[in-house]
């Protein structure tokens, strides 16, 4: 008998294997994909964060991976690590937990823990999963099984804080439930916070990434209008920062993309509208907000091009760095990917640079990958700032620069998206339609 199956092995569910296998666990991981579970028992690694030789350690301690459910055999613990991703109607998607509480069920045995990661709404544990396991088993959570919820906190690239650095919150269907998940949990982390339940567990999670999607909405708007009045943002964040306490640092993008923040704010928003029949406006005006910076971050680029008499149809683009955060390969949910939808529907032609990122297509469409920067692009477009890229270089060299990091050096021919010189003919969109006048024809200050 195993000690651990983990059920999804991608950024949160890989993670976890490492470092039950290095508390002398005895683990097997179950993907639906043969491609990735024979390259992880051939030592090969398809997540940032896990290196080769973490995998080739991982298997040398007993790990194998297999994408045979019938292959796993039973174990004393079983935890959930699928996506969670939104429906084409922008709900929840639950098919991919529903097939692994299915899979579990089929090697559930009285005593054992199953424990769900993947980020959900409130009520997903006990809804959704409690039911398929005892209809399947005829077995009972909380008196011949334990079954809890801990949300995963994994940050792909932070090396500070990782799985064991990172406090682990649990909460389950009983108190004895919560128990044999903190017993679990803490043979694998440094700490273990015991949430009241599961859904207090799991509205942890969702109140955590609600945080973040609103701030960065509120200092994205911010943004255009500091920029309209000539306000350096970057600065006005910078002193404000100064104060020791009360403020909390977020940071102005061309966008939000990765695995949480533009996905896990509308599960509970779905949630509240179907349980409490009223809208989460915060939410709601949040994405609305978040969701536009694509336009804008591509109206900007059509403002630089007017100032040299050309327009975006047919000019090349050059996009740096179209992952979702700097210095990872992880593309879940980027920005860059709209922005190339937008300049792509007003004719230019767009090419993309990243050293993280070989082949990439939008709807169906490859983009044209470049291996040298900057090449003779009419714009180029700084999307994430890679630790690869030399910035000054950048400055001295490019021929028409939009910098949406904010650090690139200043210089006749680059302009930051959220500071410097005021576009005074762009304003906030409403809810419809962007408006915009040509500079030519805005009143001088």
């Amino acid at each position: 008998m195993n000690d651990l199956i983990v059920i999804g092995l991608g950024y949160v569910g890989l993670p976890l294997v490492r470092e039950a296998t290095r508390a002398g666990m005895q683990v097997t991981g179950y993907d639906y994909s043969r491609d990735v579970t024979e390259g992880l028992n051939a030592g090969r690694s398809h997540v940032d964060d896990i290196s080769d030789a973490d995998v080739k350690e991982m298997g040398l301690r007993g790990f194998r991976a297999t994408s045979d459910p019938a292959a796993l055999g039973s174990a004393q613990v079983a935890v959930i690590c699928v996506p969670t991703p939104l429906s084409p109607e922008g709900g929840p998607d639950l098919t991919a937990v529903r097939g692994a509480t299915r899979t579990v069920a089929k090697m559930l045995r009285p005593g054992m823990l199953v424990v769900l990661e993947s980020t959900s709404y409130p009520g997903t544990t006990d809804e959704v999963l409690r039911p398929i396991l005892e209809e399947a088993t005829g077995l009972t959570a909380g008196a011949d099984f334990s079954l809890a919820f801990s949300p995963e906190r994994i940050d792909p690239g932070n090396r500070e804080y990782e799985l064991r650095t990172t406090p682990k919150i649990v909460g389950g269907h009983t108190p004895d439930c919560t128990r044999a998940a903190v017993q679990f949990y803490s043979r694998i982390v440094d700490q273990v916070v015991v949430a009241k339940g599961m859904r207090e567990a799991e509205m942890a999670k969702l109140l955590e990434n609600t945080y973040r999607h609103v701030n960065i909405a509120l200092v994205n708007e911010m943004a255009v209008f500091c920029h309209e009045m000539d306000i350096d943002l970057w600065d006005v964040i910078r002193c404000a920062s100064t104060k020791p306490f009360g403020f909390h640092a977020f940071h102005p993008g061309p966008g939000v993309g990765g695995h949480c923040i533009p996905i896990d704010p509308n599960y509970l928003a779905d949630r509240v509208s179907q349980e409490c029949g009223h809208p989460f406006r915060f939410v709601e005006l949040a994405q609305e907000i978040n969701s536009r910076m694509p336009v804008y971050v591509v109206d900007r680029a059509a403002e630089m091009l007017n100032t040299k008499a050309k327009a975006v149809n047919g000019s090349l683009v050059l996009l740096l760095g179209v992952t979702y955060k700097a210095d990872i390969a992880d593309q879940r949910e980027t920005p860059a990917t709209a922005i190339v939808r937008k300049l792509r529907a007003r004719g230019a032609e767009v090419a993309y640079h990243d050293p993280f990122v070989n082949g990439w297509q939008v709807d169906g469409q490859p983009v044209r990958q470049v291996t040298d920067y900057p090449e003779s692009a009419d714009l180029v477009i700084l999307l994430q700032e890679h630790s690869a890229y030399d910035l000054a270089h950048l400055a001295e060299e490019t021929a028409l620069l939009l910098d949406t990091s904010g650090h690139v050096p200043a210089g006749k021919n680059v302009e930051a998206l959220l500071r410097g010189p005021g576009a005074r003919c762009l304003k906030w969109p409403s809810r419809r339609r962007w408006h915009a006048l040509p500079v030519s024809l805005l009143p001088r200050r």
